[in-house]
């Protein structure tokens, strides 16, 4: 592909040279990694194919770290297709291409809600003890929420959308379908 040109519409549709379908998980990184090896061996652009129901968010801000680095340090461009379902976790992953480098396929949906967790916390022993568990979780929370805000930040650059606008949205359980997300200004094209 020469460099400055973008690739056509059948190799973003039929061509990927790193594909994610299904659950993105702490496996999901070193499988992602290798193919990202290829691509920087192959001297190519990257293509991405992207097709998730979401999963675990720090694998996600793993790979969508290594998209970043890439972009930044290979000289080449990336570009990711969202196909069907780009929910969660995947869109922390496509949010690491910038907007002209995003696309969605026609029946595409991106689900954006706020990070979930799922904890017990058990107080047991003197206060002080009981107060830094409550602190160290309350940290973690604060850190979540500022790491998922930097996330809705990035998807929305350049669109209508404002991240306090979107961040309300995904309180409730934002689902944007390809169209929409056009129409906001979020993804460069929606691909037939």
């Amino acid at each position: 592909m020469p460099s400055g040109q973008g690739p056509s519409q059948r190799q973003l549709l039929f061509e990927p040279n790193i594909s994610i379908n299904g659950l993105i998980n702490e496996g999901t990184v070193p499988f992602f990694l290798g193919r990202l090896q290829d691509v920087r061996d192959s001297g190519q652009d990257m293509l991405m194919e992207l097709n998730t129901n979401g999963g675990d968010a720090d694998a996600a801000r793993r790979i969508a770290h290594e998209i970043r680095l890439f972009r930044r340090h290979s000289g080449r461009n990336a570009y990711c297709v969202g196909k069907t379902n780009v929910y969660s976790a995947g869109v922390t992953v496509f949010a690491a291409f910038p907007k002209p480098c995003r696309f969605l396929t026609e029946d595409a949906v991106l689900l954006v809600h706020e990070r979930r967790m799922e904890t017990n916390i058990t107080l047991n022993g003197p206060m002080k003890s009981c107060i830094q568990i409550i602190r160290e979780q309350l940290a973690l929370l604060e850190t979540a929420e500022q790491l998922e805000k930097e996330g809705f930040t990035e998807l929305v650059a350049g669109s209508t959308l404002s991240p306090d606008e979107l961040y309300r949205r995904a309180t409730k359980n934002c689902y944007i379908h390809a169209r929409e997300a056009l129409e906001l200004g979020i993804v460069a094209g929606v691909l037939r």
